[in-house]
């Protein structure tokens, strides 16, 4: 029997409604869209998570769970409310502070992508371990400026398979062309910048030719790399 409430995908899943309502009672997401609904969906998705929680449920068998797919189409409506497809293009375009809605709209891509990868997660099986919590895909970087106020950060813009992200590292030998293996973190707002993932490095700096496809898990990855994206996860369960 596997203890669901223990397992770190749905305490992951869990915390990203808490980030998610806090993006959107922020007051700083303008334009025509449908909040009072978006709050509706997100309450009805937490319940249907507590429920899970504690099912004991196998992950393979709650991978393919009716609650599941209920949470597949209770996220979807969430982008409709938000303005459907082109919803950030939208609040960024009617956004009054620019770099607060900015880290917002990443605490709200964090959590569509965090429930809509949930199901491919939970197929991974029986693993109890905090990484598991979130995707760590293989990246492409596609620019890498300077951070406008820390000379010892750099900007980087990575594709990571259909999408881009901003992430910001401070390893200056990422360049444009790298191979990444990027952690989707919860947003963090360095110095007025949001990055929305953290690269997987070592002591020698940042895995800058990691094998896998695009958007898709890294193959080879040491573990080593994971330590610093595995604790905050767990600091992030915590509500810190």
């Amino acid at each position: 029997m596997w203890d669901t409430s223990q397992d770190y995908r749905l305490k992951v899943a869990d915390r990203s409604i808490d980030l998610f309502m806090k993006a959107i009672e922020s007051g700083s997401l303008r334009g025509q869209w449908n909040k009072r609904y978006a709050i509706q969906m997100a309450d009805e998705i937490k319940k249907i998570l507590q429920s899970l929680i504690y099912s004991y449920i196998e992950p393979e068998e709650l991978s393919s769970s009716p609650e599941m797919l209920s949470i597949k189409e209770k996220v979807e409506s969430i982008v409709e409310a938000l303005g459907g497809e082109r919803w950030v293009e939208m609040f960024i375009r009617e956004a009054e502070e620019k770099e607060k809605t900015e880290e917002n709209l990443a605490r709200i891509r964090f959590f569509l992508n965090t429930l809509l990868r949930l199901k491919e997660r939970l197929m991974l099986g029986k693993i109890s371990d905090p990484i598991i919590g979130i995707d760590i895909l293989v990246g492409e970087v596609m620019s890498s400026t300077k951070h406008p106020r820390a000379d010892k950060l750099q900007i980087c813009n990575v594709d990571i398979g259909g999408r881009s992200i901003k992430v910001i590292t401070n390893d200056p030998k990422v360049k444009k062309g790298d191979r990444v293996a990027v952690a989707l973190l919860p947003p963090q707002n360095l110095m007025g910048i949001t990055s929305e993932g953290m690269f997987l490095g070592t002591q020698s700096g940042v895995l800058r030719d990691v094998k896998g496809e695009l958007g898709e898990l890294p193959k080879g990855i040491p573990l080593e790399s994971l330590k610093d994206a595995r604790n905050i996860i767990e600091e992030f369960i915590k509500g810190k």
